[in-house]
């Protein structure tokens, strides 16, 4: 197969980076385009943990990606003023506490907390001890297996790991075509896109295109007309603006998410500065209100100018569309609030690998793709929709609509399973599994009115023993764990260990 990337980026450069490792024998001919005059996004700063799998699968080496992107680690996402004013907690990547007589934690947790013994959820993970700590090791270090039930991602310069990625893709034989795409030409009888045809009249043939070239969606929307499903009556910002700031005390492994009235801001702290945005909804919130807000609200002063987005949540009709599949950007937007974006670009990749063409297109590949890519789509708004609707908030527009929403039928099937008996139903195809549902319904106070009967057959006071054996046993290694800054220093991940210890 001969393929062609159009667009480069963070979509664009982890596509050609898995296509020359994982099929360099199946591909003849790859090459990239991508104009230095056409900006990208670059502000998925942030990464669920499936990123460490993507890498370690190029051969990557964590300390030299992380030196190379001024990386930290990050163990979950802080949720700041979501269920009500003043309140806060962790989604970590990892499970709560163990199992008691074979019956779910969270369902033992759930009926001490209706007699007041229970505690913070926050308490019985690993994950967010340690991250509020600013501590950080990896699983295998711990000593327990409730030490070790947790997982972590990244977070990163998003210009700079494409950057990185480019370095080993070109190593690997990607041909990086610099240009601009004045027209596409089709096959008239199936439709298929033959060439690309740059400004200074390069033509680039190809039987596989990969669209990464944004919310423009170059092949799949201006060319093969996909089509839009528009989310925004349930996810409904529209607008972003986003600056770099100086990065000023500890350095903390986590994301921060803060509630607004008009939408939410970010902070992502890495090694060298901390990224900043404020995501908001523009019928309630203008651009000039959203960019004071934002400024005022920052660790330190602006390091840059800051940087207006415009999107509509949703997705393509079509991923893959005769010989065109849709990464990234060109495949649809999800806002930013649970780190989805790099994810669902990884998903994109693992899904066309599996499905890759042997010599010629296949309508089956594609439908299967298509399904694959929806359900996973579909998923993850509902779970960021769950963030909006599961609060008492009330003081302002936007809080009231969403108190007021109808929700997508897949998502209230799930919280009126939650709402029944604390059940969590359970995904094949999906980015977050139980615990992540767990924690923010949890954490924004949507209490079920009954837990597993089961749970009764334990004696309560052995469980409350229990729970604060496992409270002290997380509590002591954290204690043990070096600070996050001295990790990064001690495994050669620190860019600038000097610039780590800044205050």
């Amino acid at each position: 197969m001969r393929v062609c990337i159009l667009g480069g980026g963070t979509a664009g450069w982890m596509v050609a980076s898995a296509l020359s490792v994982k099929l360099k024998k199946s591909i003849k001919t790859m090459a990239l385009v991508e104009s230095e005059d056409i900006g990208i996004v670059g502000v998925g700063e942030a990464t669920l943990p499936h990123i460490k799998f993507f890498n370690e699968g190029l051969g990557i080496k964590e300390n030299v990606f992380m030196k190379a992107t001024e990386a930290t680690f990050k163990l979950g996402i802080e949720f700041c003023d979501w269920g009500s004013l003043g309140q806060q907690y962790v989604h970590p990547f990892g499970d709560f506490g163990q199992s008691i007589n074979h019956v779910e934690f969270y369902q033992h947790w759930l009926k001490l907390n209706q007699k007041g013994h229970a505690g913070r959820l926050d308490e019985y993970a690993y994950g967010i001890v340690a991250a509020k700590n600013e501590k950080f090791q990896y699983p295998s270090d711990g000593k327990t297996e409730l030490q070790q039930a947790f997982g972590y991602a990244y977070q990163f310069d998003a210009s700079l790991y494409a950057k990185f990625l480019r370095d080993l893709s070109v190593g690997n034989g990607v041909n990086r075509v610099e240009g601009k795409v004045v027209e596409v030409l089709q096959d008239n009888d199936s439709g298929d896109v033959t060439t690309v045809i740059l400004e200074n009249g390069q033509q680039i043939e190809a039987d596989l295109f990969i669209d990464c070239s944004g919310f423009r969606g170059v092949l799949i929307e201006q060319t093969l007309k996909s089509g839009y499903q528009d989310w925004s009556q349930w996810l409904p910002c529209n607008r972003a603006v986003a600056v770099p700031c100086e990065r000023q005390g500890g350095l903390t492994p986590y994301t921060r998410a803060t509630a607004r009235k008009a939408g939410w801001q970010w902070r992502i702290p890495l090694q060298h500065r901390t990224g900043n945005g404020h995501v908001f909804w523009d019928e309630f919130m203008s651009e000039d209100e959203a960019t004071s807000l934002l400024l005022d609200n920052l660790d330190g002063p602006a390091l840059d100018e800051p940087k207006q987005l415009y999107f509509k949540t949703g997705r393509r009709n079509h991923f893959w569309k005769n010989n065109v599949v849709a990464i990234g950007l060109a495949s649809g937007f999800l806002e930013p609030l649970e780190s989805t974006s790099i994810h669902l670009i990884q998903e994109g990749i693992t899904n066309l690998l599996e499905l890759f063409p042997h010599d010629a297109v296949s309508a089956l590949d594609a439908a299967e793709y298509n399904s694959r890519m929806s359900l996973q789509y579909e998923r993850v708004r509902d779970f960021l929709l769950l963030h909006y609707v599961a609060t008492q908030r009330d003081d302002s527009e936007m809080w009231r609509y969403f108190r007021n929403m109808t929700l997508p039928d897949s998502l209230q099937e799930k919280i009126d399973c939650w709402m029944h008996r604390g059940y969590v139903q359970r995904y094949e195809f999906g980015a977050f599994l139980p615990p992540s549902w767990i924690a923010v319904m949890i954490g924004q106070n949507l209490f079920p009115n009954h837990y597993d009967p089961r749970v009764d057959q334990s004696q309560i006071e052995q469980v409350k023993q229990q729970f604060n054996s496992m409270r002290t046993d997380i509590a002591n290694s954290v204690g043990r764990a070096k600070t996050h800054a001295d990790f990064l220093a001690a495994i050669d991940a620190a860019s600038n260990t000097k610039q780590l210890r800044v205050n």
